[in-house]
């Protein structure tokens, strides 16, 4: 039976493919329009473009999202959000979930990729983990993103979770932007995206449901560097127990006893 859905996968990952070349053809001259407008209203637009984008090959592929808020959601109010990150779905994933000016912490070497590359600097606020000088040139841009009123994403756990726990070990940056220019921070659970997408492979995209849980806000308010850690296990324990509450599919059970 496998060896039969074979040969249709090959032509659904063909046919997904094809169509998120076509969209993002579409919407590149667009880009190069909004870019003139600048840093702000510039990058607001071509983010409402991504939006567009992902959210139209999600219905062209079969995904289906839906948005899950646990307490309401007032899209007027700046967050930085924070998700796991176990697949390279995740980016549309971002689009699909947040209709509201955000700028997103991303890898610079997605930037490097002819054509998607061009979009994705524009939209992304890219940081180069191997080098110190532009981890902190990056901390620098999303606070000045943050002092525009904008709201920023960031995956604290840098990279693929391949460990079969809830999350892997976070990263600081994100707590410590949080205290320092003191907003809130907002976890988001990505559910599906595993299922969707594994993480080993993009040949394993997959039509179905994707869904995004909103968690309540964290406040910041009146704490200091010196909490940076606290935090950080605060919010990680928090997005661990719910992942583990939604039956997320890569938790591995037998690691948890």
């Amino acid at each position: 039976m496998k060896r039969l859905l074979t040969p249709v996968r090959w032509l659904y990952l063909i046919y997904s493919i094809i169509v998120f070349i076509i969209l993002m053809l579409l919407v590149l001259p667009l880009v190069f329009v909004a870019s003139a407008f600048g840093k702000v209203k510039g990058g607001n637009a071509i983010y409402k473009l991504c939006t567009f984008w992902g959210n139209t090959w999600f219905l062209l592929i079969g995904i289906i999202h839906r948005n899950r808020y646990e307490v309401p959601h007032n899209k007027n109010e700046q967050y930085i959000f924070v998700a796991n990150h176990i697949s390279f779905l995740d980016a549309p994933i971002i689009v699909a979930s947040l209709s509201q000016p955000v700028r997103v912490l991303g890898k610079v070497e997605m930037s490097k990729i002819p054509i998607f590359g061009y979009i994705y600097r524009n939209t992304v606020v890219t940081v180069d983990r191997g080098s110190a000088m532009n981890r902190a040139r990056s901390v620098r841009v999303l606070k000045s993103v943050i002092q525009k009123g904008i709201s920023i994403f960031i995956f604290p756990e840098g990279t693929f979770n391949e460990t079969g726990q809830p999350v892997k070990e976070f990263y600081d940056g994100a707590f410590r932007i949080a205290i320092e220019t003191q907003t809130p921070i907002k976890p988001v659970l990505f559910l599906d995206s595993y299922d969707r997408m594994h993480y080993a492979s993009v040949l394993s995209l997959s039509p179905g449901r994707s869904r995004s849980v909103f968690l309540a806000p964290i406040p910041v308010e009146g704490l200091t560097s010196k909490d940076v850690p606290a935090l950080k296990a605060k919010v990680q324990a928090i997005m661990e127990a719910k992942l583990i509450e939604y039956k997320a599919s890569w938790i591995n059970r037998n690691a948890l006893d």
